[in-house]
């Protein structure tokens, strides 16, 4: 009879334990990263008619990963506010740069704008867009030091660059 009240318990405390669902993790946000847009960032700095501009640049990293959590598939959101450049003024690139601060390095991740395509007429304005795909390895790198990598934008002229910030995780 004891073995029997025992295997009675041993069978109500596992049914209990079924019962319970497991809570479900939560899925990490999405990395993100800002950078504040200056033209006295830039290598050598900006002291033309753009040297009045300035903006601001949120990247956000949307990630595919595999069951061990590491990334298999990345794209990028950009979404940034400009102003303060002379009216009628046009982003000619965009891009993330490798570079630490104080030096100039390699378009990493280019936005895909094309010559015209965000325009200033008074000055000021946006540019965004989203899905731009990035290598897992690309994604990693910035990841484990933003500092490394800045976001600067072109006009025609300073084709090498008018407004740039380094890239700092928020996210």
């Amino acid at each position: 009879m004891k073995r029997l009240a025992i295997a009675v318990s041993i069978l109500a405390l596992s049914i209990s334990a079924c019962a319970t669902s497991p809570t479900a993790p939560t899925p990490d946000p999405a990395p993100k990263f800002t950078a504040t847009l200056l033209p006295t960032n830039e290598v050598p700095a900006v002291i033309n008619a753009d040297a009045g501009a300035s903006g601001t640049m949120t990247i956000t990293f949307n990630l595919t990963k595999d069951s061990a959590g590491n990334i298999t598939a990345a794209t990028v959101d950009f979404s940034g506010t400009y102003s303060g450049f002379p009216n009628g003024s046009a982003l000619t690139a965009s891009h993330i740069h490798t570079g630490a601060a104080g030096a100039n390095g390699g378009v990493l991740v280019s936005t895909g704008i094309t010559a015209g395509e965000v325009t200033f007429p008074a000055g000021s304005g946006t540019l965004n867009k989203t899905g731009i795909t990035l290598t897992a390895a690309q994604a990693n790198a910035i990841m484990g030091n933003p500092a490394g990598f800045y976001f600067n934008s072109h006009t025609a002229l300073n084709p090498g660059g008018a407004v740039r910030g380094q890239l700092i995780r928020t996210q």
